[in-house]
């Protein structure tokens, strides 16, 4: 599902489970926020994907609003690499903020 930062701002004190800030290939950054175990890609008003030029830059964009914990992923190329096997490769995940409980 895609939320726009508007919508986001028009909720009643909305809450942000999770901000997970992910890396595509190092250049760009976005943003994918679980609220209420329902998974949303922030997106602009024309329903395309929000692209950041750094993770600093989604963190302040977002920074008015409640967000429990915050990860920087950046997925795997390895499994891409010619002559390896097609498993899965876990993203690499890095807590950059967490309240605690």
């Amino acid at each position: 599902m895609r939320i726009t930062l508007e919508e986001l701002r028009e909720q009643a004190e909305p809450l942000i489970d999770l901000l997970e800030i992910v890396s595509l290939e190092g250049q760009h950054y976005m943003a994918r926020l679980t609220i209420s175990d329902q998974i949303y890609l922030l997106s602009d008003k024309a329903g395309s994907t929000r692209l950041f030029r750094s993770a600093w830059e989604t963190q302040d964009t977002l920074g008015s609003l409640s967000i429990r914990e915050t990860q920087i992923v950046h997925p795997s190329a390895y499994h891409e690499m010619v002559g390896m096997p097609a498993d899965q490769v876990e993203p690499l995940r890095i807590r950059v903020r967490k309240e605690r409980p």
